[in-house]
């Protein structure tokens, strides 16, 4: 049965809160871990943000930040996510999870390993199916997005965001110098080109196109210098900052297929 089945996924960013997502509805038992201060762009719709709000919720699904592997289990028992603080991963062998997701989206591997669970899954480029992991899932926009990857790895980062309505770099909002970042603008607000959405000890960042604000970074938190702090899309359809993105539902989509497919065959 689905509902027996204990999912960790490491990082709690929008992408991996696309799968956080798709497996909770299946009514599996599903725990997220964090940085204590996760740099997540589009707050709304990432569950590492229970971290500052202690609870939000995403599309009918609650995250509550949790402290213990006891307080995990009570907010398992109520139908939630719970997401706790645990760069580590020192939880993964006390709670034993049958899955294993990397959702870290590092473009690198820091520290997944095969046998971390019967079942490991990394997202993104930095881990190679069969070696350090049982699948990848691809991230990379386009035609092979959501595949699950039996064997090699993920396209690698190119560095350029995929493109939306042609844009590209365009699209982020980069942190000018380091420092600490203080929004000026909410998500889902309409922003225009050559617009100040915030700053960096009192550098200005500035809007590279006109569309709406789709994620920003917390305020408070200190940034280097070029670190993505936003994200805007040209689209301008404001209802779309608040739901979880096609690329996340797609991935979640991969890691569902990949995790019924190996235990299957792991089965056999």
């Amino acid at each position: 049965m689905l509902e027996d089945v204990r999912v960790l996924v490491k990082g709690g960013g929008d992408l991996a809160s696309g799968v956080v997502y798709r497996l909770h509805r299946t009514g599996m038992q599903v725990m997220v871990t964090e940085l204590p201060q996760p740099t997540v762009i589009r707050r709304v719709v990432a569950f590492a943000s229970a971290l500052y709000e202690d609870a939000l919720e995403i599309e009918g699904i609650v995250g509550r930040r949790v402290s213990s592997l006891e307080e995990a289990q009570a907010s398992l028992e109520a139908c939630e996510v719970p997401v706790m603080a645990d760069p580590e991963g020192k939880v993964i062998p006390e709670w034993s999870p049958d899955v294993l997701v990397d959702g870290i989206l590092a473009k690198r591997n820091l520290g997944t390993k095969i046998t971390d669970a019967p079942i490991v899954i990394g997202l993104g480029p930095g881990f190679v199916a069969g070696v350090d992991v049982h699948a990848v899932i691809e991230t990379k926009r386009g035609h092979y997005l959501g595949r699950v990857i039996l064997e090699g790895s993920a396209a690698p980062d190119t560095g350029v965001p995929g493109a939306v309505m042609g844009y590209t770099v365009e699209r982020v909002l980069r942190a000018p110098r380091s420092g600490v970042f203080q929004g000026e603008r909410q998500i889902g607000d309409e922003v225009r080109e050559g617009e100040v959405v915030g700053h960096v000890d009192g550098a200005p960042v500035v809007a590279g196109i006109t569309g709406v604000l789709r994620g920003l970074l917390a305020d408070g938190l200190a940034v280097s210098e070029s670190l993505k702090v936003g994200d805007i899309d040209p689209r301008g359809v404001r209802r779309h900052c608040f739901t979880i993105s096609d690329k996340a539902l797609a991935i979640g989509g991969g890691v569902l297929e990949a995790i019924l497919y190996l235990h299957r065959n792991q089965s056999k």
